[in-house]
């Protein structure tokens, strides 16, 4: 979570996005979208923009390669036979037989910003139970990766700016955070003038109805994590009938606006900051990080103050800041496996050494070993500010910060800061909120977790009223980290297994531990 952009929320260490590529040529105008033919080919080696390394592995087991292909769609829906974008796609095909196939499962990894291109194969292992009856297939949305990209600042101004104090104490470090939020923005201006007016939700999700229609499936299948449950249920409102079995998981709250949020962020990631320092003291071995629970978050606290004042060095030349020591505690808190690299990361900074808490923050900024940066800043930044009404000036944030500690003594001024990200956007925001009502649609099983800090719990059962009645299906996971499925839960993953595969959805208000 860079400085910090507002995720709906990230993919937890997958924040990897692809070569960067253009809008498509105007022949395409007038031609029937619909009728494409994609052309699967095998999948190339992850390019700068995605972060480097291989191209994806065969797939589980050995049965076959990952293939990806590029759809054409509008630039802008309302000129739908005007000038079009390539949208990326990859695709494992179906391990089952052809009887028993359903169709194509198409995922969202949320963010926004993530690349689904990169991401669905990194957890191929973890989704291939839903292979058996689906091609699965995800996309890298409009504005991300390969799908006409966002771009702003280079790798050494990102850089630069990352290394700019979140949470300003003064009025120079208030004035370097507007400056600096300024010149992000106007050069997000600059460089993707002609993408930045079709970025919101609602046209990502005609893309996925087009997606929908281009694979041959007469209703969509779907897997929506995170920011992706947003976009499940925009889909939803736009297109009830055409909605198949669909999942969300990791459920952002479609009633909250900005500020509100901004606010139940802050609550659910001091709620895993408790429970990470209550695991670190009721283990066997003594925790090395502090005698109590409160000892744990009190020695942190101290150390992001020191870090104000004296940041410690981190991965040479940068230094481990306050921000990036914050944004690398937040990494950790998405998913309980990150725990432990994160008590290392503060016995190493209570040391002088910010290496690892260094490293957590380059993985949440998506920034490689190599000073090069994905797309996600970029992309989340512009995808909320396209969708997201409110914008909120320095005053607004000075007197909403009260509040913001209340909730939070740790994360809530970082939290309440970044919402000036969108005050100088050079397009207007949509709407407050979000419009998920869907009358008529299909069931929809929607999964919270308890002990999720990026979108709290109570997101859910506000998803499943927002729906409307008859729509949403609730399923309880008592857990920790961001999401449920990818807990391994065998609970969850029956639940959910039942459904897309078998089309039976669970008892509404399951609850699994």
């Amino acid at each position: 979570m860079p400085r910090p952009f507002r995720p709906r929320a990230a993919a937890l260490t997958v924040c990897t996005v692809l070569l960067l590529a253009g809008c498509g040529e105007n022949d395409d105008k007038g031609e029937d979208l619909t009728e494409q033919r994609l052309s699967w080919k095998n999948c190339p080696a992850p390019s700068e923009a995605q972060g480097g390394g291989s191209a994806p592995s065969p797939l589980p087991g050995n049965r076959g390669e990952w293939s990806c292909a590029t759809m054409k769609a509008p630039l802008d829906w309302d000129d739908p036979e005007g000038d079009t974008i390539d949208l990326a796609l990859i695709r494992a095909g179906s391990s089952g037989s052809a009887s028993e196939r359903i169709g194509s499962l198409i995922f969202n990894f949320g963010g926004p910003g993530v690349s689904g291109v990169t991401t669905l194969p990194a957890f191929g292992d973890v989704y291939a139970p839903l292979r058996t009856r689906y091609d699965l297939v995800s996309f890298d949305p409009r504005g991300v990766g390969r799908s006409a990209p966002v771009t702003c600042l280079d790798d050494q101004q990102l850089d630069a700016y990352l290394q700019q104090d979140a949470t300003p104490d003064d009025n120079a470090e208030r004035t370097e955070l507007v400056d600096g939020t300024e010149t992000f923005n106007a050069a997000c201006e600059k460089n993707s003038e002609r993408v930045l007016p079709h970025l919101r939700t609602t046209d990502t999700a005609r893309d996925l109805d087009l997606m929908r229609q281009v694979l041959g499936d007469d209703t969509l299948h779907y897997f929506g994590i995170s920011y992706g449950t947003e976009l499940g249920g925009v889909y939803a409102h736009l297109f009830p009938k055409k909605v198949g079995r669909a999942v969300f998981d990791a459920v952002v709250d479609p009633t909250e606006t900005v500020e509100q949020g901004s606010l139940a962020q802050a609550r659910g990631f001091q709620l895993a900051l408790d429970n990470y320092a209550d695991d670190c003291v009721s283990g066997a071995e003594e925790c090395p990080v502090g005698d109590s629970a409160q000892d744990v978050k009190d020695r942190i606290a101290e150390l992001l103050k020191d870090l104000d004042r004296t940041p410690v060095p981190g991965i040479l030349p940068r230094e481990l800041t306050q921000t990036a020591a914050t944004n690398g505690i937040v990494q950790a808190l998405y998913s309980k496996d990150l725990w432990k690299l994160l008590t290392d990361g503060l016995e190493q900074a209570y040391d002088g050494d910010g290496t690892t808490l260094m490293v957590l923050s380059d993985v949440n900024n998506g920034r490689s070993e190599n000073g090069e940066y994905s797309n996600i800043i970029p992309a989340n930044v512009a995808i909320n500010c396209a969708d997201d009404e409110p914008r909120y000036t320095p005053e607004d944030v000075e007197r909403g910060l009260p509040e913001f500690r209340a909730a939070s003594p740790l994360f809530g001024e970082y939290l309440a800061w970044g919402m000036i990200g969108c005050t100088d956007w050079a397009v207007p925001g949509a709407a407050e909120h979000p419009e998920v009502r869907a009358p008529g649609a299909a069931p929809i099983l929607v999964i919270g977790n308890t002990g999720d800090p990026a979108t709290p719990y109570e997101g859910a059962r506000r998803m499943v009223r927002a729906l409307g009645e008859g729509v949403g299906v609730e399923l309880t996971y008592k857990g920790q980290g961001h999401g449920a499925y990818n807990s391994e839960n065998t609970c969850v993953q029956d639940a959910v297994h039942g459904y897309l595969l078998d089309g039976k959805a669970p008892t509404d208000g399951t609850v699994c531990s």
